[in-house]
């Protein structure tokens, strides 16, 4: 059982389900900002909006302001298709809270309210409910909108579900935690024809072929062992038919790691190995790459703030050296302006739907977890950093 008072878990489940069942995209979050919005001010709550859109800040400010700090959610869903046939699904075809920002913001509003009666409370807290997580664009909009000027952080924090961990489980790293997201598009620009007539075309496919075994080379023989790199095509698509050669082949990738010189090799062995094939066969070609997310690097001493607050929860345990995770995740954006750090709670394990894969369609949040979030949050208010 969780130390919050049952009355105060039960009526965020029911906000919980009720943000599931309504899921919203990017930063069309009109909705859920506004349900969000209401409560934190009829908690009695500074409630600013439209902070980067449909971000918004709520701001309490109780005695001396010192060490003011910021805590931040995100809102924002997923598209993707729910196949989860409770009562509390999806209603909208194609969207689907399967990330948990749904219990995330129900964590952070719990947070909120409790924190605004509290008595023995000295300090100025913002709390960050943020769109557009999942395409890397909320939390850039937030600061290009003044968040770190208009309401003064010492420190900012976060917080996200990760299932396969217990429920009542903290896990962090100092340092470098969440991997870059950089993309590649390209083009292999050839000559089509008759499918009979091989030898009068430049054939793209089999030039885009040999591009996507060469790229497998670039972890295996470019990136040291130490390096943690990730390089996946993830799409292959060309303009060809059943008797038809193609004329143009393109394909897509995504690239991770930890470290901006890696980010950068990948980039040029990428380009070098689509230049040379392209170059071989007599083709042309068209190259983009690009960032969508960078590195989350957690300040060492507030992650061992983190771990510290985590692990003095009751029933609560954290790894304070868990060691780097694969996904990315915008809030490195903020941490680039404040220090700072971000933390992962257990969604669960087991087969069900909470130990489900974050962006599967049969994963759900956890209402479990809802109180060890609050009790966190909360915990992190009254330590002075």
């Amino acid at each position: 059982m969780s130390l919050v008072d049952q009355s105060l878990i039960d009526e965020l489940i029911k906000f919980r389900k009720m943000l599931h069942q309504n899921p919203e995209l990017a930063f069309d979050v009109d909705n859920t900002s506004k349900l969000i919005a209401k409560e934190l001010h009829e908690a009695g709550l500074e409630v600013t909006t439209g902070v980067g859109r449909n971000s918004l800040v709520a701001s309490l400010n109780k005695g001396s302001g010192v060490n003011p700090i910021g805590f931040r959610a995100d809102m924002d869903a997923l598209p993707i298709t729910e196949v989860n046939t409770f009562g509390h699904a999806s209603i909208s075809p194609g969207k689907f809270h399967g990330c948990g920002h749904d219990g995330h913001s129900a964590m952070l509003l719990g947070a909120a309210k409790l924190l605004a009666q509290a008595k023995d409370l000295e300090r100025e807290i913002h709390f960050i409910f943020q769109a557009d997580e999942e395409n890397g664009n909320g939390a850039r909009a937030m600061i290009e909108a003044g968040l770190f000027d208009r309401f003064q952080m010492d420190a900012v924090y976060g917080l996200h579900n990760l299932p396969g961990l217990a429920v009542g489980s903290f896990a962090i790293n100092p340092g470098a935690f969440c991997a870059f997201e950089d993309n590649f598009e390209i083009s292999v620009l050839g000559k089509g024809g008759h499918s009979s007539m091989p030898e009068k075309v430049i054939d793209p496919i089999v030039i885009g072929a040999k591009i996507v075994c060469d790229l497998q080379s670039i972890v295996s023989r470019t990136i040291a062992p130490s390096e943690h790199a990730v390089v996946s095509v993830t799409d292959f698509r060309t303009d060809g038919a059943r008797n038809v050669i193609a004329t143009e082949v393109n394909i897509t990738g995504d690239c991770r790691g930890f470290e901006e010189h890696v980010s950068e090799s990948i980039k040029n062995q990428l380009e070098a190995i689509v230049r040379n094939n392209c170059d071989a066969y007599g083709a042309k070609h068209r190259f983009h790459y690009s960032t969508s997310f960078v590195p989350l690097i957690n300040s060492p001493e507030h992650a061992a703030i983190c771990a510290a607050v985590a692990n003095a929860l009751p029933r609560a345990t954290a790894d304070a050296q868990y060691g780097r995770v694969s996904f990315s995740e915008d809030f490195a954006q903020m941490l680039m302006c404040k220090p700072g750090a971000y933390i992962l709670m257990g969604n669960g394990e087991g087969h069900d739907n909470y130990a489900q894969p974050l962006h599967n369609p049969s994963y759900d949040f956890n209402d479990q977890a809802l109180g060890f979030g609050i009790e966190y949050w909360c915990a992190m208010a009254r330590h002075l950093t």
